[in-house]
């Protein structure tokens, strides 16, 4: 095999000497401008208050959340889009399986431990802002008598700078909240809150550019619709520590991302995974609506990321593949070493070595990463229950002549 990139992929699964960023580019922004607008009576369609934290009353439940874009007859992009026919037998799988379709504001309810909910649960979300969410989603949705949360980019609904022919509307959008539908945000513009390459939190433009993203699009649905905004959906599901920690700052409780798993009681506010439907891979959807233990929402807890040390770091954009994935599983309390398991989006199951007296799982991959987004998963069982955890990073295209050498065979 090619001498570089084993010797050098080699030293770094023996030392753990951390993965390579990209250099932080700053981030070309433009100001954001609100128009000034008449305010609304407020309603009270979304009383979403702040409550103090108390004990979660069914810790055991589990919830699924559902993300869909674009509903349409002919299906042009796979990874958007889906036909009416196919969201109506879905959500007619959840009935059919006895999982209860609850709103966002119950969710919250129960994060806060205000109130319980059904063993199994799942929680549907529309993103962008199609008008495609009103003319066809929401009858068929009526229809099962399903709530749903709408997450909108602002200057994506009509009159807005990116809006067109198939953008909601405000007035669309302030029917829909009327009929109890949720209003959400999901940022100002669409475009990854990491910036071009990375965390670039040093650099005063991308911190003004982020606030702007987070702020101005809450503001805005806030001042048009007079609802409380408390909910974001993460563009591309691209987060970090630092967009966690401005996106509390701009007043969000909930982040949403795209990594779907079981939703518990433990799992982070923050981080909150969603189930992304594509009409190209039916089988996101199947995995979904199938819960541990026979459907008694048994689910694995979810142990927050950023309870460990990861190999890349969560969030992270590389210029060159990383040599070894790694994790070390301290949080994971007591656990049985045969147990462990890693796994990556793209792969399934990897080969990977666990160390019970380190506690660090590591996987040495035998080629470089192709430019791409990763999803890492590694699960376990701690004192007879499943555990489970996630990180994602990206490899960006134009890798350094070293980091797109393979493994050649003797």
């Amino acid at each position: 095999m090619n001498a570089i990139y084993f010797l050098t992929a080699a030293a770094t699964f023996l030392l753990w000497s951390g993965c390579g960023k990209s250099p932080v580019k700053s981030v070309e922004t433009q100001p954001i401008q609100i128009a000034e607008l008449p305010k609304p009576n407020l309603v009270e369609s979304t009383p979403l208050v702040e409550a103090p934290a108390a004990k979660v009353l069914e810790p055991s439940s589990r919830v699924i959340v559902l993300g869909y874009h674009r509903f349409v007859n002919n299906v042009r992009r796979p990874d958007t889009e889906i036909t009416p026919q196919v969201f109506e037998s879905q959500l007619n799988a959840l009935k059919e399986n006895g999982i209860s379709v609850i709103s966002l504001k119950d969710f919250m309810a129960w994060k806060r431990g205000e109130k319980s909910l059904p063993p199994v649960c799942a929680l549907i979300t529309i993103d962008d802002g199609y008008k495609s969410a009103y003319t066809v989603a929401w009858p068929i949705l009526k229809k099962f008598e399903y709530p749903f949360t709408l997450f909108v980019y602002t200057t994506y609904v009509k009159g807005g700078a990116k809006s067109g022919g198939e953008s909601i509307t405000w007035e669309q959008l302030a029917e829909m909240r009327d009929a109890g539908v949720e209003i959400q945000s999901h940022t100002v513009s669409h475009r990854d809150l990491r910036g071009k390459r990375g965390n670039n939190a040093a650099n005063p433009a991308y911190e003004k550019w982020l606030w702007a993203e987070l702020h101005d699009s809450k503001a805005l649905i806030e001042e048009r619709l007079g609802v409380k905004v408390i909910a974001l959906a993460v563009p591309y599901g691209g987060c970090n520590e630092h967009i966690k920690e401005t996106s509390a700052k701009a007043g969000y409780e909930l982040l949403f991302t795209v990594d779907g798993q079981k939703i518990g009681a433990e799992t982070p506010s923050n981080a909150v995974g969603r189930y992304m439907i594509e009409s190209n891979k039916p089988k996101v959807f199947a995995d979904a609506i199938v819960f541990d233990s026979g459907g008694s929402g048994a689910g694995p807890a979810a142990v927050a990321v950023k309870a460990l040390r990861t190999e890349p770091e969560d969030g992270a954009i590389l210029s060159v593949p990383p040599m070894t994935l790694r994790a070390d599983l301290g949080s994971f309390g007591v656990i049985d070493p045969g147990s462990v398991t890693m796994r990556m989006s793209g792969t399934g199951p990897l080969p990977a070595v666990y160390n019970p007296q380190t506690k660090t799982i590591a996987y040495l991959p035998v080629k470089p990463l192709k430019a791409d987004k990763y999803a890492v998963i590694v699960s376990a069982t701690s004192q007879g229950r499943k555990v489970e955890t996630r990180w994602t990073f990206v490899v960006e295209q134009g890798h350094s002549p070293i980091s797109v050498l393979t493994v050649q065979k003797r």
